[in-house]
């Protein structure tokens, strides 16, 4: 059969991923690439001849519209990119995540993209490696009990850059069931400088699920992590057991009653990227046209949680969701720790 186009808007990481991932896939064939920047095109016209290279996204898709369109810029960018993209005949799309730099533009991408049902992939890694999605299926399947609580612990990392990547995993896990409400605080002492953006230097996020489920989230440069492994770690807690896992590791920790002393357990992982799954995986739905936006649905839930997360951590508030719903409380002037000053408003706690 003959191989689907691809064109790329964005030749950084994201793209980049997008583009060796194509390459390397027997389905797809790369076509053109667009980026502001002038020094990228040479460098990738050298690696991939085959690829037509713009400086103008527009004018990349008059010049030489495909089959898919990835869109892998910043996120500011997204919806403006996605909405001319969906201008064009496509058969499927990819946008990086985070879905958009709002919740409230991430929702109109995928809303776009369902007005126009095609398929869309939004490619957290998590969701096509073979570990995580076992141990997705094991807590799926009761095997640790009914589930209660994800803690992550994730060092020298941030709410945005790697914590939408956890979080969308949780959601997953969780069985998509939507959050209640977000609780969190930051440091922005330093303001570390972490893909392109300024983020905060320590943060700890607690997240209710409508089910009764808590995340519990630390991010940041002095989280240390108390784990079984240093680095990312991930505790999920069940009424008959728990998992260790560590994010990107291949293997994981499994304690219930057929493993009470625990078991390090393995899966076999493929050898292709987690971008080519990813567009692999759009493959069945343009054959029936029946899009599945699962995946992007949690990644707009994930991208609601980090929204939250840093409006409570800026007014000291818990937050409910949806987001579109929620009205900030008028600010008040007592702080936590001071004595309570009658006649100032509040209400009896031993009276709830």
């Amino acid at each position: 059969m003959d191989k689907l186009t691809v064109s790329f808007v964005g030749g950084g990481t994201g793209g980049r991923l997008s583009l060796d991932a194509v390459a390397a896939s027997e389905y797809y064939q790369p076509a053109a690439l667009a980026d502001l920047r002038q020094e990228v095109s040479p460098e990738l016209r050298e690696k991939y001849p085959e690829l037509q290279t713009f400086t103008d996204f527009r004018e990349m898709f008059q010049a030489c519209p495909t089959d898919i369109v990835c869109v892998n810029t910043y996120p500011a960018s997204h919806e403006l990119v996605t909405l001319e993209a969906l201008k064009l005949p496509l058969k499927a799309i990819l946008v990086e995540k985070p879905l958009g730099h709002s919740v409230a533009s991430g929702r109109r991408i995928l809303e776009a993209v369902k007005q126009r049902n095609i398929p869309m992939a939004v490619p957290h890694g998590l969701m096509v490696k073979r570990c995580p999605l076992e141990i997705i299926g094991r807590t799926k399947n009761a095997e640790i009990g009914e589930l209660k609580l994800v803690e992550i612990q994730s060092p020298g990392w941030d709410i945005l850059s790697a914590g939408i990547h956890w979080l969308n995993f949780a959601v997953n896990l969780n069985g998509q069931s939507p959050a209640h409400s977000v609780l969190a605080a930051c440091d922005k002492t330093t303001r570390t400088f972490r893909d392109g953006m300024q983020v905060e230097t320590v943060a700890v996020m607690y997240v209710q699920m409508v089910n009764g489920v808590r995340i519990v989230m630390q991010t940041g440069d002095t989280i240390r992590s108390n784990g079984r492994r240093d680095g990312t770690a991930f505790r999920i807690i069940g009424t008959a057991g728990q998992i260790e896992f560590w994010g990107w590791h291949p293997d994981y920790y499994l304690f219930n009653a057929d493993h009470p002393k625990g078991k390090l357990i393995a899966p076999a992982e493929e050898a292709t990227s987690l971008h080519q799954r990813h567009l692999e995986n759009l493959l069945p739905m343009i054959a029936s046209g029946e899009p599945d936006y699962s995946l992007p649905e949690s990644s707009l839930t994930a991208l609601e949680i980090c929204e939250a997360a840093y409006l409570s951590a800026r007014h000291g508030i818990e937050v409910k969701l949806p987001l579109d719903q929620f009205e900030i409380p008028a600010p008040n002037n007592w702080e936590p720790g001071e004595p309570y000053v009658s006649g100032e408003g509040g209400r009896d706690g031993r009276k709830l």
